[in-house]
C-alpha cells in the first residue's frame, strides 16, 4: 500500500509546508505479475508435434500380388536420387532419374498415367546408402499429391540389378 510520510520540524512550522514524500509498496504488484505467470505458463499448450499415421500390415496377412500394369516402383537411392519405373523388373521397365523438387517426384505422381489409373499403387523402395530423410520426403510427396494407396517394400535383388543396368 501507498504510505505518506510526513516530517514535521516544529521549530519550522510557521515557514513553508514541507514536502510530503510517498513510498509505494510493490509487493501485492510483484505477487500479481507472478500469479498471473505462472497461470499463462500452465495454461499454455506448446507446439504439437506433426506426426503421420501409417497403416503397416501384420506378417501373416495376405499377400495380395499387384499386377504390373498398377505398380509404379519408387526407389531412393544415395544423394537424394529418385529412381521410378512402372511395373516390375522381369518386365523390362524404363528405369527413370528425378528429384524431390516440385518438378521431379511430385509430377510424377500427378501424371495423367497416375491419376487416370484408380487401382494404382505406389510402392516405395529404399536403397541401403538412402537416408531416412528421404523416405519422409517420399511419403510427403504421397500425402502432397493425394496418393491413397502405397506401400514400404523392401528392394529385392532384381531391383538391384535393373537399377545396375540403368
Amino acid at each position: 500500500m501507498a504510505r505518506l510520510q510526513e516530517k514535521q520540524n516544529p521549530a519550522k512550522s510557521n515557514r513553508k509546508r514541507a514536502r510530503k514524500g510517498f513510498h509505494l509498496d510493490m509487493t501485492p504488484m510483484v505477487d500479481l505479475a507472478s500469479l498471473l505467470l505462472t497461470f499463462f505458463i500452465l495454461t499454455t499448450t506448446f507446439a504439437r508435434l506433426q506426426t503421420m499415421e501409417i497403416n503397416m500390415p501384420t506378417a501373416q496377412g495376405p499377400n495380395t500380388p499387384i499386377p504390373g500394369k498398377n505398380a509404379l516402383n519408387i526407389v531412393l537411392d544415395e544423394a537424394d536420387k529418385v529412381y521410378y519405373f512402372f511395373g516390375y523388373p522381369g518386365d523390362d521397365p524404363e528405369v527413370k532419374q528425378t528429384d524431390f523438387s516440385a518438378t521431379g517426384i511430385r509430377q510424377v505422381l500427378l501424371a495423367e498415367r497416375v491419376k487416370r489409373n484408380p487401382d494404382i499403387v505406389v510402392l516405395v523402395k529404399a536403397t541401403e546408402s538412402s537416408r531416412f530423410k528421404n523416405l519422409v520426403d517420399a511419403l510427403d510427396e504421397l500425402k502432397i499429391t493425394g496418393t491413397r494407396k502405397y506401400a514400404m517394400v523392401e528392394l529385392r535383388e532384381e531391383d538391384k540389378q535393373l537399377l545396375a543396368t540403368r
